[in-house]
């Protein structure tokens, strides 16, 4: 299967959460089984060398693909959630995005300093999520962070709110 495939099994819904958004519905991708395979592959072989020990997803398209992807690199999957929603201590980081603002927290004992994380999210807008994301896991004082989209929207160069240090890579790029 091709990356053009995959990108041709994305479907659009124009005028959703809200008038003027172009949603990128990835639910296409994953009910079908060798699409999901497809993703789970080229995730899998992009960061097998990379000494991951934790993925972090963000809630709630982050929690798809997360999982699958820890599991097969032998890794740990950390949620990143909506206020109110993780039982033990948090911190949390308040963030601007295309159509709003919103907060988000994780656990504070969630990752270490020895931790190598991938933080993983479906869609790749203005950034300002994955920013807010990065910053909290920053914060734990962690190794290295690497950072995957399975679609980024380059024309709203969201990848332009990252140090250049981070590695950034999105499967699907419209």
């Amino acid at each position: 299967m091709s990356i053009e495939k995959l990108t041709s099994s994305v479907r659009n819904i124009p005028d959703f959460p809200i008038p003027g958004i172009q949603f990128k519905d990835i639910t296409t991708l994953f009910q079908s089984a060798p699409h999901l395979k497809e993703l789970s592959d080229i995730l899998y072989e992009r960061y097998k060398e990379k000494g991951i020990t934790k993925v972090v997803g963000i809630e709630s398209r982050g929690f798809f693909m997360g999982p699958a992807v820890a599991i097969r690199l032998g890794a740990g999957f950390i949620p990143i959630r909506k206020p109110g929603k993780l039982p033990y201590k948090v911190i949390e980081e308040t963030y601007t995005k295309e159509y709003g603002e919103d907060t988000i927290q994780i656990h504070e004992d969630a990752l270490t300093k020895e931790d190598v994380v991938l933080l993983h999210d479906d869609l790749l807008a203005t950034g300002g999520t994955m920013v807010a994301a990065y910053n909290l896991v920053k914060k734990l004082g962690v190794k290295k962070i690497y950072i995957n989209f399975l679609i980024e929207l380059e024309e709203l160069k969201g990848s332009a709110q990252f140090p250049k240090e981070v590695e950034l890579n999105s499967v699907i790029k419209f």
